[in-house]
């Protein structure tokens, strides 16, 4: 817990405190499912840029195939309506 560090000819007494980080964002989605393509629907407004919304978009329906998931081709987001469209490479 304590050290002692050496800073130009200097040594200072340290001590190492845990660190709590913040959680991330959580929100409920609403998903119409049809082979290729998810419609996403009431999607939280949150103070994101559009592009980190993508990604986070992106993030969460990137999964192994055991999980539901796949390889994402394209999503569409529209801040507006707050709906997306994730497309997947392949039907599943």
């Amino acid at each position: 817990r304590k050290h002692t560090v050496n800073l130009d000819n200097k040594t200072a007494d340290v001590t190492v405190e845990p660190l709590t980080l913040e959680m991330g964002f959580q929100f409920e989605l609403h998903v119409t499912i049809s082979g290729k393509k998810i419609n996403v629907s009431d999607i939280p407004e949150l103070a994101l840029p559009e592009d980190w919304m993508r990604d986070k978009l992106e993030l969460n329906f990137y999964k192994t195939k055991q999980g539901g998931g796949g390889e994402i081709e394209n999503v569409t987001y529209n801040q507006q309506s707050r709906t997306a469209v994730i497309t997947f490479r392949k039907p599943g």
